[in-house]
């Protein structure tokens, strides 16, 4: 928003200026083009006043924010590097720049250009804040936000990512010192409120998370919310109102590992063990992803192609203790067969893949393999 403010400004400065010193140009036409937010044409008319070559400061750059406003980047660029070699170390022109660069992707030069701004101004609130998008680092991050924090305590977006990177960090107190101070400042910004509560419960502030989040449930019924209230209930021991919390996202279709968890443990500490069981078993299958049996056959594979088969035996087991798998049924049998040389085995496991209804169409080279083995190990 500050980029755009110091464009507009730069555009009425240069109309006034431009219009008298120039009878060429039509006032009203152009006024109408900016009136009317059509920048194309703005930017095409007074191209067809001023000579390409032209070195007046003013008119390009009032023809490059014409055309950064119509989405031309590439000439509103042309326009703000001549600017910047005709009158260099302008604040305006390199923030113009950034912005271009950040629209187009191109991070490196943004980044260039947002350094230069800080070179000439230590004390750029506006320049931290952009170039902690940039960062390559949490780290870097976070010094950037900290100095953008030190000139503007109280803004919020500064406050979200400052508070956002400390937790990553798991620097819980700054984050949540950083959230309030910019909280005083605006009581009524919920979002600030809502990054407030995993910090707090981090900080075991839980009757604080407990408090903020009532309210901010009768503003919106976020999901967010609701996790981190429920635990919260929980560590202040109202296990009712926990369950009730965590049974609504069940409802909803959006518990997870750690709601499910609580709820477990809530109903153990109400001594209703019947429903604790069942939602300890609910947290396990939670816990394991679909793809598990997947990820341990990868692994055998690995051991496989090192030799070492053993190894192999043991992760492909282990993957079916997270379910059936073909895939595993079928590399077992081959590796029982082929190198371990235990028919036996083998045999148990091509009969176990057949048995498990492999795919007619898409396996059927390996059914007819596993049935030939199986009619020969037999």
């Amino acid at each position: 928003m500050m980029k755009i403010g110091i464009c507009l400004c730069i555009v009425v400065s240069c109309f006034n200026t431009i219009t008298a010193q120039s009878a060429k140009i039509d006032t009203e036409k152009l006024l109408e083009y900016y009136e009317t937010q059509r920048y194309a044409d703005a930017a095409q008319y007074l191209q067809s006043i001023y000579p390409g070559d032209t070195q007046d400061v003013k008119a390009l750059s009032q023809i490059a924010y014409c055309n950064m406003m119509a989405g031309k980047l590439p000439e509103a660029e042309k326009n703000y590097i001549k600017i910047n070699t005709l009158q260099p170390n302008s604040l305006s022109t390199l923030f113009s720049l950034a912005g271009i660069n950040s629209r187009r992707g191109n991070a490196t030069n943004a980044k260039t250009y947002l350094q230069q701004i800080i070179q000439l101004d230590s004390l750029n609130f506006n320049a931290y804040k952009q170039l902690a998008i940039y960062a390559e680092t949490p780290e870097t991050k976070l010094n950037y936000l900290k100095k953008a924090h030190s000139l503007n305590s109280i803004d919020p977006d500064v406050a979200y990512d400052l508070s956002q990177t400390y937790s990553g960090l798991k620097q819980y107190q700054p984050a949540y010192d950083a959230l309030k101070t910019a909280i005083a400042s605006d009581t009524e910004n919920f979002t600030l409120q809502q990054a407030l509560l995993p910090v707090a419960n981090q900080l075991a502030k839980y009757p604080e998370v407990i408090e903020i989040g009532e309210k901010l449930l009768k503003n919106h019924a976020d999901v967010n919310i609701m996790n981190d209230m429920g635990q919260a209930y929980f560590y202040v021991k109202d296990y009712q109102r926990c369950i009730s919390l965590y049974k609504i996202l069940e409802d909803m279709g959006v518990q997870n590992e750690g709601t499910l968890y609580f709820m477990a443990l809530s109903y153990r500490e109400l001594k209703d063990y019947n429903n604790a069981a069942i939602y300890a078993q609910k947290t396990i299958d939670e816990a394991i992803s679909d793809h598990t049996t997947l990820y341990y056959a990868a692994l055998a594979g690995i051991y496989e192609a090192k030799n070492q088969y053993n190894d192999a035996v043991t992760a492909y087991k282990r993957g079916l203790t997270f379910g059936t798998s073909n895939i595993i049924y079928y590399r077992l049998g081959l590796l029982y067969d082929l190198n371990l040389k235990q028919p036996k085995n083998a045999f148990t496991y091509y009969q176990m893949y057949l048995k498990n209804h492999p795919d007619q169409e898409k396996e059927k080279d390996q059914i007819a393999y596993a049935k030939s083995r199986v009619s020969i190990l037999k």
